[in-house]
């Protein structure tokens, strides 16, 4: 599903947020740094540019394919690997920062999650993630689109637990630095906004082609409820964990 919609409209929304976590890691030259989850490379062309030896995952191919592109059009040197964040194909201890924007928060397990990313950290590195809270339109759409989904085969935690700084503490254990930060998303109008995600969110892509007219119409109706002026927004958790 992630291959729907082009990621490459999206990702320049977010890139100021890889920046930020980026700065906040102190990323100096030489360090080894992973991108977990890295769709085009937000976080990995930060990372570079701030004289970083990166590497980048994604689990999606789709996703490969564009963050080779791009880094290459830039000449940023950055190797990409497909991986699973829940089962890295690296050593442990090889990276001095191990990160992820808005990428791990959705594999299923984040227990595993979180363990894989400390695994290949090495000892007295960091592991830093930006993740998605419950404000804003993400997760209300989010929860929208759940009520128009077929069940889960079994009970999942929302990705947007994440956001929460009691779980986060939970999961990463030696947190050293919490920051809520707020993604903004501005279209000149509510329309557009929701052509923009009809157009790039894959959840919607996927609905639109199985949901009756009917259906879909009323997703659509009580979409644009949320959309409000046209401004896209969402809370979001900067977290940073020392090994």
């Amino acid at each position: 599903m992630w291959s729907l919609g082009d990621y490459t409209q999206v990702s320049p929304y977010l890139e100021a947020c890889a920046r930020k976590l980026a700065d906040a890691c102190e990323i100096t030259p030489g360090m080894s740094v992973l991108d977990v989850a890295a769709g085009d490379g937000n976080f990995a062309v930060a990372a570079a540019a701030r004289g970083a030896t990166v590497t980048a995952t994604d689990y999606t191919p789709k996703m490969l394919e564009l963050g080779r592109a791009r880094t290459a059009a830039a000449g940023a040197d950055i190797e990409w690997i497909e991986a699973d964040a829940e089962e890295l194909p690296f050593d442990d201890g090889g990276y001095d920062v191990v990160a992820s924007v808005f990428g791990a928060m959705f594999a299923p397990r984040p227990d595993v999650v979180a363990g894989e990313m400390f695994r290949v950290c090495r000892a007295g590195g960091i592991v830093a993630m930006a993740n998605y809270g419950w404000g804003g339109f993400l997760a209300g759409y989010t929860k929208l689109v759940a009520g128009y989904s077929g069940p889960a085969p079994f009970p999942l935690p929302s990705p947007f637990e994440w956001g929460d700084e009691p779980v986060v503490r939970g999961r990463l254990g030696n947190v050293v630095q919490l920051r809520h930060e707020t993604l903004t998303m501005p279209f000149p109008s509510p329309e557009a906004a929701l052509e923009f995600w009809e157009a790039n969110n894959p959840p919607t892509i996927a609905l639109r082609g199985t949901l009756p007219p009917e259906r879909y119409a009323d997703l659509r109706r009580q979409a644009m409820e949320l959309i409000g002026d046209g401004t896209l927004t969402s809370s979001y958790l900067i977290a940073i964990a020392r090994k």
